[in-house]
C-alpha cells in the first residue's frame, strides 16, 4: 500500500533546532489508530475496524516472538496470542489479515521483537522455541543463508563469558535469553525477518524489547571501548573514569539503565553508549535496509516513560539531540500504570498530559501515541491524545465489550468527522516549561523532580504551555512565549519551592483564563489549515469506586466503571492572539448530537465566553 502523505501549512511555534518543519517535509501524519497483541483474531475485528476507520493498526508478529513461538505448543497464550500454529500456517494467515486491512484502505505495522528469545538450547526432547526454530526450522529459500551455525554465539553474555538467562515469564516452562544488537550476525536475522515481513504485505514495523542488558560479549566490550576513545582523551579517562590503559581494562560492569542514586560518570558513558549503538542497530536494520526494500516504510520503536523514568527507564533517556526519533515516523511511549489510577481529592487524574506534550515537543510536533493500558477510562484515554496532538491508540481495544465498542466508534467516528481539526495541528501556548535534558544528562535527577511538579501545577491551573527538552531551545525561541520555566533554577535551594509556578508567571492579565475545576485539563491548538484556534477540554472528573480493603485505589474492571461526571459552566477568557479576527464559536463533542454556539463577547484583546455542560470531551473552535 502506498504511504499516505500530508502536506501541511503551519509551522510550529517553536519547532525544536533541527527538527523538520511541516512544510519541507510532507511527512506522514495520522490521528487514529488501534493496537493488538491479543483478540486480533477475533470474528468480530475487522467489523469493529469498519466502525473505527482508523488511519493504521500495530497488528501481527514478524521477530523473535513469531519465530520462536508460532511452532511450538504455546503458540495460543502470552505474548502473541497466535491464531494457528506453524510458522508457515501461521504467517500465511497474517498476509490474508494484511490484504483484509489493505482493501480497507488501513495501513498495517506488524510489531517486531528485535531481541528477546524464549526457549531452550538443549532439553530431554531437544532444543526449543528459538533455538528449535534456528537449528531444525530456518528455511533459506525463504530467509537466506544463516549467518552462524550455533544461535549461542548471538546471545549476551556476563562477564564470564555466560549467556544472560532469565525465568519471568517460564512460557512452556521455557528460559528466556538475549541476542546482542551489537552482534553483526544478529543483524543479519533481524534484516531476513523484515525483509520477510514486509513480503508479507505491512507497511511497517514498531520493534520492541529494544534493550540492552550488562552484556560483555565481545562486540559490547569492543564497542564500549571504541566509544570512550572517541569521546575523551587519555588524560581524561584516567583522571575522570579512573581507566588507565583503556585496551588492557577490563569493565566489571557495562550497564544500561540501573538506579540513579547509585549512578557514577562511568555508568552514565555505558547507558548513553547503550542507547547510541542500539538507536544505530535501529538505523540500519530499519531504516537503511529496510527503506531500501521498500522506500516508503514506516517505523517506530516501542518505548518506555512511566512518570518521566529518566536513568532507570526510557530508552531514549540519554540519547543524544540529534538522533533523538531521527527518521522516526513515529514515537511509541507507555506509560503504564503511571497514568492509570484516579485519585480525585488528592489531585490524582491519572492522566498523561504532561507526558504527552513532552513527546510532542521533543519529537518537533511529529506523529506520536501513549500506551497506558487502559481498559476503564476508554472516553479520557481517547481524548487526552487527541487533544494534545497525538494520536489515539485503542491498546487492546475491547472491541468485544459493547461499552467498550460503542465508545470506540463514537469517539473515533468524531475524530474522522473532524478529521481537518486533528490532522497534522500545531500547538498554541503562551508559556513554555522547559524539560532538563542537560540535568539528567548529567545524572542529576533534582530538576526533573521540579519539572513533575511544575507541570501538574501548570495543569492545575490551566496554563496554556508547550514542553520543549532545553537544549533545544533557542533565544529566539523562548521570545515566542509569554514566560518561559527553567526547573533547573526552580529547583535551587534558594529559589522558591518547584510546587508553586505562580511567581514564574507574568501577570495573568497577559494569560488566558480558564475559570474552571482541576479535574479539567485545557490546550489549545491551530488546525494545519484555515486561520482557526480550537481550544480542547478534557474532563477527568468521575464517580470513583470506593478503595480497596488495603487502602490503594479501585481502578474498576470495564468501561462500565468509567463513571464520568459532567462539568457545567467552565468560563473562557482566550487571549487572542495577532491576526485572529473569531465571528463564530462553535463547541462541539462525541457526546453532543449537534454543536453549541454560545454567546461569546470581545474586551481588552479577550474573548469571553461560557463552555455548555460535556461529559469528557468538548472542542470549543474560534472560527473566523
Amino acid at each position: 500500500m502506498a504511504r499516505r502523505l500530508y502536506p501541511l501549512l503551519f509551522l510550529l511555534l517553536a519547532l525544536p533546532k533541527g527538527a523538520e518543519t511541516k512544510e519541507n517535509s510532507n511527512r506522514f501524519e495520522f490521528t487514529r489508530m488501534l493496537a493488538h497483541w491479543a483478540n486480533y483474531a477475533e470474528p468480530g475485528y475487522l467489523a469493529f475496524i469498519d466502525e473505527t476507520k482508523p488511519d493504521l493498526v500495530q497488528l501481527g508478529f514478524y521477530g523473535a516472538h513469531f519465530w520462536g513461538l508460532a511452532h511450538t505448543p504455546q503458540y495460543k497464550g502470552y505474548p502473541a496470542h497466535f491464531p494457528v500454529r506453524g510458522l508457515d500456517e501461521c504467517g500465511k494467515w497474517f498476509e490474508r489479515r494484511n490484504a483484509e486491512l489493505a482493501k480497507r484502505k488501513v495501513l498495517v505495522i506488524g510489531h517486531l521483537n528485535v531481541e528477546f528469545l524464549v526457549g531452550d538450547p538443549d532439553s530431554p526432547e531437544g532444543p526449543r522455541g528459538f533455538f528449535k526454530f534456528y537449528r531444525d526450522l530456518w528455511n533459506e529459500k525463504e530467509l537466506g543463508p544463516k549467518p552462524v551455525k550455533d544461535p549461542l554465539d548471538f546471545l549476551e553474555r556476563d562477564k564470564d563469558g555466560k549467556p544472560l538467562e532469565k525465568n519471568s515469564y517460564r512460557i512452556g516452562g521455557m528460559k528466556e535469553y538475549f541476542a546482542c544488537l551489537r552482534n553483526p550476525d544478529w543483524q543479519i536475522v533481524l534484516k531476513a525477518w523484515v525483509k520477510r515481513g514486509i513480503e508479507r504485505g505491512v507497511d511497517g514495523f514498531v520493534a520492541n524489547y529494544f534493550y540492552r542488558h550488562d552484556c560483555h560479549c565481545k562486540h559490547c566490550a569492543y564497542g564500549f571501548k571504541q566509544y570512550l576513545a572517541k569521546r575523551f582523551t587519555k588524560q581524561e579517562l584516567k583522571e575522570r573514569l579512573g581507566i588507565a590503559d583503556p585496551d588492557a581494562h577490563r569493565f566489571d560492569e557495562l550497564v544500561c539503565w540501573h538506579h540513579p542514586q547509585e549512578t557514577t560518570q562511568l555508568r552514565l558513558e555505558m547507558l548513553r553508549w547503550s542507547q547510541i549503538s542500539n538507536k544505530e542497530v535501529f538505523d540500519e536494520v530499519f531504516i537503511r535496509h529496510g527503506r531500501q526494500l521498500k522506500p516508503d516504510l514506516l517505523v517506530a520503536q516501542w518505548n518506555h516513560l512511566g512518570n518521566f523514568s529518566q536513568i532507570s527507564g526510557d530508552e531514549r533517556c540519554l540519547l543524544p539531540a540529534d538522533l533523538w526519533g531521527k527518521g522516526e515516523d513515529y514515537v511509541w511511549y507507555s506509560t503504564g500504570n503511571a497514568a492509570t489510577y484516579t485519585d480525585l481529592p488528592n489531585r490524582i487524574l491519572g492522566d498523561a498530559t504532561l507526558q504527552a506534550r513532552y513527546i510532542r515537543g521533543a519529537f518537533g510536533d511529529k506523529p506520536f501515541t501513549i500506551g497506558k493500558y487502559e481498559g476503564v477510562r476508554t472516553r479520557v484515554a481517547i481524548a487526552e491524545l487527541a487533544a494534545n496532538g497525538g494520536s489515539p491508540m485503542g491498546f487492546y481495544a475491547r472491541f468485544g465489550d459493547p461499552a467498550a465498542r460503542a465508545v470506540f466508534a463514537r469517539y473515533y467516528q468524531f475524530l474522522e468527522r473532524h478529521d481537518n481539526l486533528f490532522r497534522g495541528n500545531s500547538p498554541h501556548a503562551e508559556a513554555l516549561l522547559l524539560f532538563p535534558r542537560k540535568a539528567i544528562w548529567q545524572g542529576n535527577l533534582e530538576p526533573l523532580e521540579a519539572f513533575r511538579k511544575l507541570g501538574r501545577n501548570l495543569l492545575d491551573q490551566h496554563i496554556l504551555f508547550d514542553v520543549l527538552p532545553d537544549d533545544l531551545a533557542t533565544p529566539e525561541m523562548l521570545t515566542k512565549y509569554q514566560a518561559t520555566i527553567d526547573p533547573t533554577k526552580e529547583a535551587l535551594p534558594s529559589r522558591k519551592p518547584a510546587s508553586s509556578a505562580k511567581d514564574s508567571l507574568p501577570s495573568r492579565k497577559r494569560l488566558s483564563r480558564f475559570d474552571a475545576p482541576a479535574t479539567l485539563r485545557v490546550c489549545a491548538n491551530r488546525p494545519a489549515k484555515g486561520n482557526e484556534i480550537d481550544l480542547h477540554f478534557v474532563n477527568y472528573n468521575r464517580d470513583e469506586l470506593p478503595k480497596r480493603a488495603n487502602g490503594k485505589p479501585n481502578h474498576g474492571r470495564g468501561p462500565a466503571d468509567e463513571r464520568p461526571k459532567a462539568v457545567l459552566g467552565t468560563k473562557v477568557s482566550f487571549v487572542l492572539p495577532p491576526g485572529l479576527k473569531v465571528s463564530v464559536v462553535e463547541v462541539i463533542s462525541p457526546d453532543y448530537e449537534k454543536a453549541f454556539r454560545p454567546d461569546f463577547r470581545f474586551a481588552d484583546g479577550r474573548i469571553s465566553f461560557t463552555m455548555p455542560e460535556f461529559l469528557v470531551y468538548a472542542v470549543a473552535r474560534l472560527k473566523p
